[in-house]
């Protein structure tokens, strides 16, 4: 498919999407008139049913004392006038027939009210369902419009380098293959051995040996323990949350604590310059370079030191990732499908204007330096 024809597809797709979002967001501001409509109906037949059960009450009360009364009239006939017996008997029966009637609101009332109420119920579920639906389709369009934006200013670029896009895609999907390996060999097992283990624990306590099972317990406890552990790693392989709060010079530090006591290589850490906040795209991008960097150093370089230098300046952003291991031809590794992780770090320093030189030979370790330069403090080249 040709540049233009994918250009025509995307931007249809926004139009498409764009549309579907108007509509669910009709949908949803329809249904929330509709849901305060019934909500102040809810209201008006609950009060309305809090004084049909008071009038009710008192009904019951004076047709109760009406029935008396017939009765007392009754038996003492022959004290009461024939038209006082007639009047005693009328009221009691009219008494007893607005009773039935009001009776018959009441429930009425309360058959409407329990209707209003699971019909509020199911209108907050779908304005909830159809807010949620409108926030996710938001994400999508500005990630798709990101995405045509930055296709139709790279379309050059994009026809230079198909081949280096092809290598880039094949990365993504080892790493897709990466992460779906770790959890399945990971939490995807651990989960299927701790339901195993809470059934071994149900048949404990139904024979009640409970001695073992608190043993049990302790070491289901231990498993979601380690399990938990090993979710939280994969998030953070996926994506750094804590880099928005704490920015470059605070995760860093926290990623190379983490590396040093997984893999029991010895990283020494080095910060110049102000602790200072960039965009959130480059600092994500700068700290993928130096994260690939340092994974490639465990997976491949077999060294014992490693020095990671980071300055952060108004003006640029340097790094220098350097091992003692046991190095390897650049020329060589760059043209090899297996090295797609340079090829990845020298294309997210690119997005930014960067530079990314990397210098090794064997038997010689190897230095990888990052520079990329920044417009206004805080904002890159590519955001001014």
């Amino acid at each position: 498919m040709g540049i233009e024809a994918l250009d025509r597809v995307v931007k249809e797709t926004l139009a498409a999407i764009e549309s579907g979002q108007e509509a669910i967001y009709n949908i949803a501001e329809n249904t929330r008139s509709e849901y305060e409509r019934v909500q102040q109906e809810l209201m008006a037949t609950q009060r309305e049913t809090l004084d049909t059960i008071q009038q009710v009450d008192n009904l019951s009360r004076l047709e109760k004392e009406a029935r008396l009364h017939l009765m007392v009239v009754s038996r003492d006939f022959n004290n009461y006038s024939e038209e006082q017996v007639k009047e005693a008997y009328e009221r009691a029966m009219e008494l007893k027939s607005s009773l039935l009637l009001l009776q018959e609101k009441e429930k009425n009332l309360r058959r409407r009210r329990n209707e209003l109420e699971r019909s509020l119920r199911r209108l907050s579920r779908t304005m909830d369902q159809a807010e949620t639906l409108v926030t996710k389709l938001s994400v999508v369009l500005q990630f798709l419009e990101g995405t045509i934006n930055q296709i139709n200013s790279k379309i050059d670029d994009i026809q230079k380098q198909q081949k280096l896009g092809l290598k880039i895609i094949l990365a993504q999907e080892e790493e897709r293959r990466r992460i779906a390996r770790e959890i399945h060999d990971g939490p995807a097992q651990e989960l299927a051995n701790i339901v195993l283990r809470a059934e071994y624990c149900e048949q404990l306590l139904l024979h009640d040996d409970l001695s073992q099972l608190c043993a049990e317990l302790g070491k289901l406890k231990e498993m979601v323990r380690n399990t938990l552990k090993d979710i939280r790693k994969t998030i953070f392989d996926l994506r750094p949350m804590s880099l928005d709060d704490l920015g470059l010079a605070g995760e860093v530090p926290r990623f190379i604590q983490d590396f040093q006591e997984r893999y029991k290589i010895p990283v020494e850490y080095h910060l110049f310059g102000k602790e200072r906040r960039y965009s959130k795209y480059l600092e994500v991008s700068v700290f993928r370079i130096i994260q690939e960097a340092l994974n490639n150093i465990q997976k491949h370089a077999g060294a014992s030191e490693v020095v990671v230098k980071l300055e952060l300046h108004p003006e640029r952003i340097y790094a220098v990732i350097r091992d003692d291991g046991k190095g390897f031809d650049v020329q060589t590794a760059m043209n090899l499908s297996d090295h797609y992780g340079l090829l990845n770090m020298k294309e997210r320093a690119h997005i930014f204007k960067g530079e990314l030189n990397v210098n090794s030979a064997p038997g010689r370790g190897t230095e990888i330096t990052l520079i990329i330069p920044v417009g206004e403090e805080g904002k890159t080249n590519g955001e001014n």
